[in-house]
């Protein structure tokens, strides 16, 4: 399973699948233009034909983030930090794991400068979480 993958199942269960038959489609495609559209619209244009069952449970992200905040062990910043946010869902936030979510999200950036790679990879992930059907603050995803 993808690291991605892992992410979406982690906060809204059961939509890992139907995102990743979306990924594979937007990864080969060619690279044009803004990064951050291409996955959304990769991803939004395969749902129509699962539609059906992903509107009807909105999951509220930063409420269920939120709780598992209030709930952690350290104080875990995922609004800004896709360590934390990691961290928060029990997942490897290490450094190459991170570069590797880089490249299942297609970052054409420099994976050797991780600040910027890390603020970007926070960006997409809350988009595709949205794009996933996730109710998302427009904050996070800009």
């Amino acid at each position: 399973m993808s690291i991605f993958s892992s992410i979406l199942n982690k906060i809204l269960p059961g939509r890992a699948n139907a995102a990743e038959a979306p990924a594979a489609p937007a990864a080969g495609q060619p690279a044009g233009g803004d990064a951050s559209t291409a996955p959304a619209a990769g991803g939004a244009a395969p749902a129509a034909p699962g539609a059906a069952a992903a509107p009807a449970a909105t999951v509220d992200v930063a409420a269920l983030l939120n709780d598992l905040a209030s709930k952690a062990s350290q104080p875990l910043n995922w609004k800004t930090s896709i360590v934390d946010l990691m961290k928060l869902l029990d997942l490897d936030s290490s450094l190459s794991a991170r570069k590797e979510l880089a490249k299942e999200l297609n970052y054409t950036g420099d994976t050797n400068d991780s600040a910027t790679m890390n603020i970007w990879l926070h960006k997409q992930v809350m988009v595709k979480l949205a794009a996933n059907g996730g109710k998302v603050p427009d904050d996070l995803k800009n």
